[in-house]
């Protein structure tokens, strides 16, 4: 038996492409266009309608970047053509290797009923089955220019300010065709046997059948009448196709899906579109097609069309109703979960499963994150919290370094809970129904033997478009055949729920989900980051002090304008916006959205204070830490406790000396730190010899992935930054400055004592390219692992490299602090608005460790931004010697929230008392019904076991333990009342949220 399988796979692909897909269509007239060109931003679609035409042809240019153009496209069905399939193409000038990265459409009839989205591969629009012949033909597509961004090469496409007018494509075919469906089928079926036929040389017998009946096939078809002759072709195929698989096939559950960045290569608004777009097609693909199920995530998006094109919205909610569109995921968009804060990241889910619920009424079990650049320790929790137990990605796939060793496991976050998470073995978000695609997923499923069936998100993503009509003709082929995994349509929960009671005791995973890839993402468009930071706290702050003013002044909570303002920072948290790696569009937009959503946030705070405070000017201030600050209870607003005075003189040698009894610290004549002494425990933070306050410049250019890589091998060269423009101390204020140039930019750095806490004032003024900013901080600490804040606790990782698993963890992802301890002493780092940071451990002459931490400020990459943070940027950290854990997590608030600062007349008490430090508030606010009742989230901070008594400063009738969604839990054994309060016995970094009613004699 000879194997020629190479000369029938050449052969298969000349025929396919040459004869037998041009015969799909053998029959076509063109048809008419007209044009009318958007003078700027798009139109609302009854403008887009109404406006002017003007004729234009096949070939014609178009399309400014970013532009919009209303084409209308006519013509009528030959009457030879009755009983025939018609279908009109639309080619707007696609590039069929660039789905989702170009130029789009979206079909509309005259009365704005919308028809489908058109893109590269999916150009059809149906006419109609069986014609009768005389049909008059009038479509209008909404053409979105938007233009093919080269991936890795810098260019000015990527804002409409600097894109230029020149037109982005040429008007291809636009053409009545008649459809021969036998040929269609006829390209699947070769297609499918082809690519099984590639995947399986572990069964020569059923390859060479497979081969064998390709050759008849292609044999059967006369090259110079393919219609004529599909039929006998397609019947040499049939009982190859008919074979069943074998009982233990792996088994694939086929999700159609299409992820739609949020915001990548195009901004918001075109986002807008693409969902449109999308979900337009989706919905007219389920009305052909029985057994496919479309899934979407992102309750944003649902709300884009809800907002923007409700005629395409009535129709997802007709599909959803019928239980063929499923709403996925519960989130508000698929975010990055490394750097929002716990509060945020909680509200991720309040308000993406609420909008499911309210729309809907799906309240999802599943968490669905693709393309989520890692996975914080904390999730697990938050995702438990929000009522849901299950956990999908994919992206975890892209680590350099090492294999993720599972597919299917329960994941352990910092505080025990574990989430079933399932990782699809077909290493795509964007499945085609490719049949390498298929083998792959089968021969790569790790937990094999165990389990049986893994998930494809299936359809073309990340600019959208869905799946397509080929994709579902292959799944039907392999529904149930012989050589390939059995493949069929199911819902996300449908999957979870299968696989869960299959796999009854799954490996487990403790800890982040690190992906070895994206680091950069931690530190890329700072200002973006700064925003987001910035936004969740005097988010805290507002919804604190406006729940105050409503329990003690009987105001009206600003429900409204907290919902609208949470959802635009969710929005912002996407995983392609806050981490920085989107085009400099989207960048220059959050950067205004921010400046608008603080100044919002101000008014709605300053208007709470001073009804709560008097509107005079008095000695009291407002606190709103978790924890007293400057003699303030937390929560509350009274008299101010003087500062610590600081005395700045100058050092021997050159430089000054800070000293405010608590701490002294040296700062030679370069304006370096040279000593950080802990005077209450005679100790000293640096190492011998060492500087800290070092500000370092590496080069930095990725192997790939400008603004989303930074890869280790940047380490071989440094410059340090130690030359000083001016080092000057100004003893009145108790601060030195010091200035520094380098490059093309300017440094300047403030540095002031408070308390036991040495401040760093930074303001970068960046003009560099291709450059990485690092802040570095050498400690005379020996420890093995140091503990990073992420959400609602911190997660320990290691400062050395044994395995390559910690080698990989070169740059890693904190909140506000990281923290460093030997027995009875630590040193802490806190940080106002940078996430990036690396930690390195080496052993000194004198037998003593450095640990070396430093803060990531700023890179330069240039794409997809090419003047990627250029500008000034200012940053605040913190160094804390002497600090344990519970010091970093208060320096943590301190630096980030609103200092408490004299000026109000009136004092007030805080609406709860916690009576133990370790037990943090993440949010005070008013239940979101309207009900008036007030509701509190805590979390233990510090790592151990806690008992904090919870006492209410206002009348409370009762209280509930809730999930996140504030609905009761039933037997909490967490939270107890007391005669005064509530106690709370909590293990270590459990978050509890518990809802007060408020009694009816309350203030």
């Amino acid at each position: 038996m000879h194997d020629d399988r190479r000369l029938i796979e050449d052969r298969l692909g000349r025929v396919l492409m040459e004869r037998i897909m041009p015969a799909v269509y053998p029959e076509s007239v063109p048809l008419t266009a007209s044009i009318w060109v958007a003078p700027d931003e798009p139109v609302p679609v009854a403008e887009g309608l109404a406006a002017p035409r003007t004729p234009i042809q096949s070939g014609a240019p178009w399309g400014a970047p970013w532009g919009t153009s209303w084409l209308t496209v006519e013509g009528t069905v030959p009457a030879e053509w009755a009983g025939k399939t018609v279908e009109a193409i639309i080619d707007l000038g696609f590039d069929r290797n660039m789905t989702g990265f170009q130029c789009e459409g979206l079909v509309y009839r005259s009365d704005g009923s919308p028809v489908k989205g058109l893109h590269p591969r999916n150009q059809w629009v149906r006419v109609a089955s069986p014609a009768v012949g005389g049909e008059q033909v009038l479509l209008h597509v909404e053409a979105a220019s938007n233009p093919i961004i080269p991936f890795f090469a810098p260019n000015a496409l990527g804002d409409k300010l600097t894109a230029g007018t020149e037109p982005q494509y040429r008007l291809g075919r636009m053409d009545l065709a008649v459809l021969d469906e036998e040929v269609w089928n006829l390209v699947l079926d070769l297609e499918v046997l082809g690519e099984l036929m590639h995947e399986m040389p572990e069964d020569p017998a059923r390859r060479f059948t497979i081969v064998r009946a390709i050759e008849r096939a292609l044999d059967a078809v006369d090259l110079q009448n393919v219609n004529a002759t599909a039929a006998a072709a397609r019947a040499c195929l049939a009982d190859v196709l008919a074979a069943p698989a074998i009982p233990s096939a792996h088994l694939i559950s086929a999700v159609g899906h299409a992820h739609i960045d949020s915001a990548w290569l195009w901004p918001l608004r075109e986002t807008v579109r693409k969902v449109a777009r999308t979900t337009a097609n989706m919905t007219a693909l389920l009305a052909d097609e029985p057994e496919f199920v479309f899934t979407m995530s992102q309750a944003a998006q649902y709300d884009f069309i809800k907002q923007h094109r409700p005629e395409v919205y009535a129709k997802v909610k007709e599909a959803v109703a019928a239980g063929r569109f499923v709403p996925t995921g519960g989130m508000w968009v698929e975010a990055d979960t490394n750097m929002p804060g716990s509060e945020a990241m909680a509200r991720q889910f309040v308000h993406g499963k609420r909008f499911f619920l309210e729309e809907f009424g799906v309240d999802n079990q599943e968490v669905w994150l693709p393309d989520t650049f890692g996975f914080a320790a904390g999730l697990p929790q938050i995702i438990k919290a929000a009522g849901a137990k299950w956990l999908l990605t994919q992206k975890i796939s892209w680590s350099q370094i090492n294999k993720f060793p599972h597919h299917t496991f329960l994941w352990e976050g910092v505080d025990g809970t574990r989430i079933f998470t399932h990782f699809p073995p077909v290493d795509t978000y964007n499945c085609t129904m490719h049949g390498r695609e298929i083998a792959h997923a089968a021969r790569n499923f790790k937990d094999k033997g165990r389990a049986s069936r893994s998930l494809a998100p299936t359809g073309w993503g990340d600019g959208g478009g869905g799946t397509t009509r080929e994709m579902v003709a292959k799944a039907a082929r392999m529904k149930n055949l012989e050589g390939s995994p059995k493949v069929f349509w199911d819902k996300p929960a449908e999957f979870f729920a299968k696989a869960e009671a299959e796999y009854q005791n799954p490996p487990v995973w403790v800890g982040e989900l690190y992906l070895e890839l994206h680091r950069g993402t931690l530190t890329s468009q700072s200002k973006t980051k700064q925003g987001n930071r910035r936004s969740e706290h005097l988010l805290r702050e507002a919804e604190l002090w406006a729940a105050t003013a409503t329990v003690r002044k009987n105001v009206e909570y600003p429900y409204a304008a907290l919902d609208r303002l949470w959802k635009t920072v969710l929005l912002h948290q996407f995983h392609d916006i806050l981490p920085g790696s989107s085009i400099a569009w989207v960048h220059r937009e959050a950067e205004q959205t921010y400046a608008v959503v603080a100044e919002e946030l101000a008014e709605l705070i300053e208007r709470a204070k001073w009804v709560l405070g008097g509107e005079q000017v008095g000695p009291n201030a407002f606190n709103p830490a978790p924890h007293v600050w400057r003699s303030i209870p937390a929560g509350a607003a009274g008299p101010v406790a003087a500062a610590r005075p600081c005395a700045v003189t100058e050092r021997m040698g050159g430089g000054f000396v800070l000293d405010n009894g608590l701490l002294q610290v040296e700062v030679d004549a370069r304006g370096l730190v040279v000593s950080v002494f802990d005077v209450e425990h005679l100790r000293e933070t640096l190492p011998p010899g060492s500087v800290a306050n070092l500000l370092q410049l590496h080069p930095d250019l990725p192997n790939s992935w400008d603004a989303w890589d930074v890869d280790i091998f940047y380490r071989n060269r440094v410059t340090d930054l130690a030359d000083a423009d001016f080092v000057v101390a100004e003893p009145d204020s108790g601060v030195v400055r010091i200035g520094r140039s380098f490059g093309s930019s300017t440094v300047e750095q403030t540095l002031t004592l408070h308390e036991w806490v040495l401040e760093i004032e930074t303001s970068v003024d960046w003009h560099e390219t291709e450059k990485f900013l690092k802040l570095a901080f050498p400690l005379d600490i020996h420890a093995d692992r140091y503990a990073s804040e992420t959400q609602f606790g911190h997660l320990f990782r290691p400062t050395h490299t044994n395995t390559s698993w910690e080698y990989a963890k070169f740059e890693a992802c904190a909140h506000r602090f990281v923290h460093f301890a030997e027995p009875g002493w630590g040193v802490a780092l806190v940080n106002d608005a940078t996430y990036g940071h690396d930690v390195t451990r080496t052993v000194r002459a004198d037998g003593g460790t450095t640990t070396t931490v430093r803060a990531s400020l700023l890179r330069a990459p240039r794409f997809p931004d090419p003047q990627t943070d250029h500008g000034v940027h200012r940053f605040r950290h913190a160094l804390l010697p002497g600090a344990a854990i519970g010091d970093a997590v208060n320096a943590g608030y301190r630096v980030n929230l609103t200092p408490p600062t004299p000026g109000v007349a009136e004092a007030v008490e805080p609406l709860f008392v916690i009576d133990n430090d370790a037990v943090v508030t993440s949010a005070v606010k008013l239940a979101d019904d309207g009900s008036g009742d007030v509701v509190l989230r805590v979390y233990e901070a510090q790592g151990g076991r806690a008992s904090a008594l919870v006492t209410p400063g206002f009348d409370a009738a009762g209280f509930q333990v809730c999930d996140l969604l504030e609905r009761p839990l039933p037997a909490d054994t967490s939270a107890s009342p007391e005669e005064v309060g509530v106690r709370l016995r909590l293990r270590p970094f459990q978050l509890v949220t518990l809802r007060f009613v408020r009694s009816v004699t309350a203030e």
